[in-house]
């Protein structure tokens, strides 16, 4: 991990690997517990593939108890613990560290309650995002946020990076959409937040801990929102000559008071790449393509079709297909849905961003993006939810030559300074991990980073969950000089921390 500041291994919990891995397997039996090198190097990353370490050892538990059992024994002898879902995150926010636990939650993977009249299901954490709307479509039901990696990513990580999708400009985030946890608190507490009820009294701390990216506790049980289908979804497919046309396009229908229930935008390269895997039938004579869908009562949707239509064309589209079956309709969204892995066929590797602006200022971005792409000599495939602004710039680069990494993430740095610079922020749906950590200051001030670790504290005082994350400064709560530590222990230890 050339480059990259993480904090320095422990030598006494290192000299004590055996005695833990002992004791993790006591308190895990069975098949729980993997410390073998070899058996261990499929958790050494997650989706940023860029940066790897082996963990100390990776415990995988399949009950509340042995997860709160874990984190107790790890909190009174300070041996730092990572949380980890699927590991589809791309921020480098499940990155292991040579002297941490890593907590694999992949177990936890059945869906304990579907309640129909109250639209809610009960699941643990390693319930794929997919798996709850397979789980109650046959009813007519589905869970609304759909990140492209939902086939895939588990509930819990969705809860940890907020995760978003193609659907969440009308329906909301993961934040808008879960209702309740289960966690464990670092000294093996077990606490709930919210539940089936639609809204908790007194402070938001389910609000606090979605997007919190396992800094602050271990999620064991998650309660989501589900919708009914709509009665009818049609989408368009729009090409437009320019990607500040395909911009302002967007910037209008959101203007018209038109709420898609989808809407998404790709380049030239990466309507290119996308078409060559899928054959969604994209036109390749366009520089920017608009997948708009509408979702609704059959009246309302053919209403709102024409006036987006109207609206593409005097924003200079040179196409526009409607979709005239649901078949049709998929075929739309196969090639977005699957734009990251064929953009992954055109370039030896990429570096997959994530950063959000006002919608107003897409087509500056965008062409401050191309002069980026001039000056660092290469390549950026544009994939992004275009109606709220969550931009995903795919850099190509060769990792086998030397320097070309080191430019990719200076070219991502970049973007995600002029982000910032717009009015937008440093991410939308990834999270901060290690990727984007650095970059902090870029936002937030030191009494802004001062106040966000104060929160840490509260939750985790010996700053032993997920240590090194989106923290720019690897420091303890001790030296904010607000919150004494010690032996271990804060001052007055019976007053709740939240």
């Amino acid at each position: 991990m050339s480059g990259l500041a993480m904090p320095k291994p422990d030598a006494e919990t290192m000299r004590r690997r055996a005695e833990i891995v002992a004791d993790m397997r006591i308190i895990v039996p069975g098949e729980g517990v993997v410390d073998t090198a070899n058996e261990m190097r499929a958790f050494e990353s997650d989706g940023l593939t860029a940066y790897r370490q082996l963990p100390l050892v990776v415990v995988l538990p399949e009950t509340v108890a042995q997860v709160s059992r874990v984190l107790k024994y790890c909190n009174e002898r300070g041996i730092r613990v990572v949380p980890r879902g699927s590991g589809t995150s791309l921020s480098g926010g499940a990155l292991p560290l040579e002297d941490a636990v890593l907590l694999v939650m992949s177990r936890f993977n059945r869906i304990l309650a579907i309640d129909y009249p109250n639209r809610v299901v009960v699941a643990q954490p390693g319930v794929t995002n997919l798996g709850i709307t397979n789980a109650v479509e046959q009813e007519g039901f589905y869970y609304a946020p759909d990140p492209s990696s939902q086939i895939a990513c588990s509930i819990g990580g969705n809860v940890a990076e907020n995760s978003g999708g193609v659907h969440c400009l009308k329906y909301g985030l993961t934040a808008n959409n879960v209702l309740g946890i289960e966690m464990v608190l670092m000294n093996g507490e077990v606490v709930r937040l919210g539940g089936s009820h639609l809204d908790q009294e007194g402070y938001d701390l389910l609000g606090v801990m979605t997007g919190s990216e396992g800094l602050l506790g271990v999620v064991t049980e998650v309660t989501v929102r589900i919708l009914k289908k709509p009665e009818t979804a049609r989408a368009l497919l729009i090409g437009f000559p320019t990607s500040e046309e395909g911009g302002q396009c967007v910037a209008d229908i959101i203007g018209a008071g038109i709420i898609p229930g989808g809407m998404e935008m790709m380049d030239r390269p990466a309507i290119h790449a996308a078409e060559d895997f899928v054959h969604a039938g994209y036109p390749l004579d366009v520089e920017a393509l608009l997948i708009v869908e509408l979702d609704g009562p059959s009246v309302e949707v053919d209403h709102l079709i024409g006036l987006v239509e109207a609206i593409a064309y005097k924003n200079g589209s040179t196409t526009c297909r409607i979709s005239q079956s649901e078949q049709e309709r998929l075929s739309f969204w196969a090639g977005r849905k699957a734009a990251f892995p064929a953009v992954g066929r055109i370039s030896p590797d990429y570096y997959c961003m994530d950063g959000t602006i006002p919608r107003k200022e897409l087509p500056r971005v965008l062409a401050g993006m191309r002069d980026l792409s001039e000056r660092y000599g290469l390549g950026v495939a544009n994939v992004f939810h275009a109606g709220d602004g969550n931009l995903h710039p795919l850099i190509l680069y060769d990792a086998n030559v030397p320097g070309e990494l080191d430019k990719a993430e200076s070219f991502g740095a970049d973007i995600l300074r002029l982000c910032v610079e717009v009015g937008g922020v440093l991410t939308g749906e990834h999270g901060v991990g290690v990727e984007k950590r650095d970059l902090m200051p870029e936002m937030f001030n030191q009494v802004d980073l001062d106040q966000q670790m104060r929160v840490k504290c509260a939750f985790d005082p010996n700053h032993l969950l997920n240590p090194g994350k989106v923290f720019p400064q690897l420091r303890r709560c001790a030296e904010l000089g607000r919150m004494h530590v010690h032996r271990g222990q804060v001052a007055f230890p019976d007053i709740p921390r939240f």
